[in-house]
């Protein structure tokens, strides 16, 4: 399971777990016990005590044209935390939901919404009881009614369907009581009632009566800790801090949400981002470009120390960065064209010149796992799931030899040479040549891939690969296009390769479905770009969902990352192990290190505050 941006995270006992006014629930079948008593007052990780107040300016790129996170047409405005339909894309300002996670450790989360949560002993149902206190922005309770309609309207067809993959096992929900409601199960699944804590919860007063597809303008009508304040579509939004928050003083929101003012300013390119950082217009701005990182961020602010530069290390769950190949389109269905497309991608190359040795290649889709990894070997638990698979023989040929991890050419020329020649013969094999300047189909049809790209910056990144696949005779087109036309091509599966970010949550569940699930090939706005649709996956995938220890879920989940990267569905790129954030030095942190799953953004946008001038 998913909390975006690849959070991990909770498992909930199976008995009654949480007590006002909030305590922690694990899955005791899966080894886990929950760090935080019933009794405890704030994370770890923030400070309780961190002063209310100030303004906070970010940027964000392109624009949005709707203040409704929810639906799959259109680009919603930064804040809400639910960008592209993600309910685990990261902190949102505007929506709470039933609970939420402890960023310091893999498993747990704690009640928001929920003060209370009981788990049928036969699994196949869960009882949330809300808090008496929660109230929507406009003074009105949240009952359990809203609850229902929340899940009902963002299941249907109104909504994007990735949330009717991920509480795709949900039978129905039925309100028991003024402020409490039961979810029934299909069947038994491990984690079904810990993603349904991650619902974001609305007003039914929210658009008054109009179907959720048709709320464009209406500012949500929610109970998170801010409201929108000013929206000016394409060009900004700004947040305010509510005076009200219901949950400011539980012990999941102390010392969290501090700003009394958010303002998104909206940038065509990034280098407007990062010159308005420079002059002083934004406040922070977290850099994904090493080069422009190192080269660019200097100026007379950065020297009198009105700007710092942090560089934060994480060992976050990064999952696999990788050009995804649409497997739609014929021409990527041999896996030995796709293996050869992978060859000619020279990391090392491009981590010595563009990157200054700092970025770190991707080797799994559990990236970062201390568990989930394949390894050269398989071991006990993955051959008793590997017994139990109905397909098993179709994935004993990858059982033996050396997992096919991205080769290394260490930047040298002849290992590129060599990688090439091997590619080349792959597409031999598969019924590509070269003739009359290009690499040509048995119809004499031209290899030709197009990448959409929304800066200047891919195209640094992307020219080294270019030019190892001119070497092939492959031509590679970069489509310089706005942020918004890419997602809306890549959700109605218009595109040849795209970058795209697959797997790696700590507890792995029902997002497979949608990331990796036959069905989600199909389905158009779903989180499988790539259009893979294999039985041997969505067995995998259903073993995993259905584990009830997180041994069993390992094992399952090793076994799916190696067939995964026998298949050679994308070309692995790369990962860092540190953020790289731009401020002003009156912004306050706190003295704890950032928890191992949190996102830079997120963490400054929750937790930090304004220090004096």
């Amino acid at each position: 399971m998913r909390y975006r941006a690849l959070l991990g995270l909770a498992m909930l006992s199976v008995a009654a777990l949480l007590a006002p006014p909030a305590a922690a629930a694990a899955a005791q079948g899966m080894g886990y016990t929950p760090k935080y008593p019933a009794t405890f007052t704030h994370f770890d990780y923030v400070n309780p005590d961190a002063p209310k107040g100030g303004a906070l300016v970010l940027s964000a790129a392109g624009g949005f044209d709707k203040l409704n996170p929810f639906t799959l047409r259109g680009t919603p405005p930064a804040g809400m935390g639910f960008s592209n339909g993600f309910v685990f894309a990261e902190y949102g300002l505007v929506f709470d939901s039933l609970t939420t996670p402890s960023e310091d450790e893999p498993f747990s989360t704690y009640g928001l919404l929920a003060e209370d949560v009981v788990l049928a002993a036969d699994g196949l149902s869960v009882v949330f009881r809300l808090h008496p206190k929660a109230r929507f922005s406009d003074g009105s309770p949240v009952l359990a009614a809203d609850v229902k309609h929340s899940f009902d309207t963002l299941t249907s067809a109104q909504a994007s369907p990735t949330f009717r993959a991920y509480w795709s096992g949900v039978q129905q929900a039925v309100v028991t009581g003024e402020r409490s409601i039961r979810f029934h199960f299909k069947q038994r699944n491990a984690e079904l009632h810990m993603i349904l804590g991650q619902l974001p919860v609305f007003s039914r007063a929210w658009g008054q009566g109009k179907p959720l597809d048709q709320i464009l303008s209406e500012a949500p009508l929610a109970s998170g800790p801010y409201v929108v304040e000013k929206a000016e579509f394409g060009r900004g939004i700004s947040y305010r801090r509510r005076d009200d928050y219901w949950a400011a003083q539980l012990p999941v929101r102390r010392g969290m949400f501090n700003f009394d003012r958010v303002h998104y300013e909206y940038f065509k390119d990034r280098l407007g981002e990062e010159e308005s950082l420079k002059v002083g217009a934004l406040d922070a701005l977290e850099e994904g470009s090493i080069n422009a990182w190192v080269r660019r961020y200097r100026g007379d602010r950065f020297a009198t120390g009105e700007l710092l530069k942090d560089e934060i290390a994480h060992r976050r769950f990064t999952g696999m960065q990788a050009l995804v190949f649409n497997l739609r389109q014929p021409r990527f269905a041999d896996v030995r064209v796709r293996q050869a497309l992978a060859l000619a991608f020279d990391f090392d190359w491009m981590n010595q010149r563009l990157f200054y040795g700092r970025r770190v290649r991707t080797q799994s889709y559990f990236q970062n796992s201390d568990d989930l990894m394949a390894q050269p070997a398989l071991d006990g638990p993955e051959q008793a799931v590997l017994q139990g698979l109905r397909l098993r023989q179709r994935y004993a040929d990858m059982t033996h030899g050396e997992l096919p991890r991205p080769v290394a050419t260490g930047n040298v020329a002849d290992n590129l040479r060599r990688q090439l020649l091997q590619a080349q013969r792959l597409l031999n094999e598969a019924g590509w040549h070269y003739r009359d300047g290009a690499l040509r189909d048995a119809r004499s049809q031209p290899f030709v891939v197009e990448i959409d790209i929304a800066s200047r910056a891919s195209e640094a990144v992307l020219a080294g690969y270019a030019r190892n696949l001119a070497k092939l005779g492959i031509a590679l087109q970069l489509r310089l296009r706005d942020a918004s036309l890419i997602k809306a091509r890549q959700d109605a599966f218009e595109f040849d390769m795209a970058v795209d970010l697959l797997a790696g949550s700590s507890s792995p569940g029902n997002e497979l479905h949608d990331e990796l699930g036959s069905a989600a090939a199909a389905q158009k706005g779903s989180r499988n770009l790539a259009g893979i649709s294999d039985p041997v996956i969505d067995e995998l995938i259903e073993v995993i969902v259905g584990s009830h220890d997180r041994a069993t879920l390992a094992a399952a989940a090793r076994l799916l990352d190696r067939f995964l990267l026998h298949q050679h569905y994308g070309v692995p790129m790369y990962y860092d192990s540190r953020y790289y954030v731009a401020r002003k030095a009156w912004l306050q942190r706190p003295a704890a290190a950032l928890p191992q799953r949190l996102l830079a953004r997120s963490w400054l946008l929750t937790m930090w505050w304004a220090g004096p001038r």
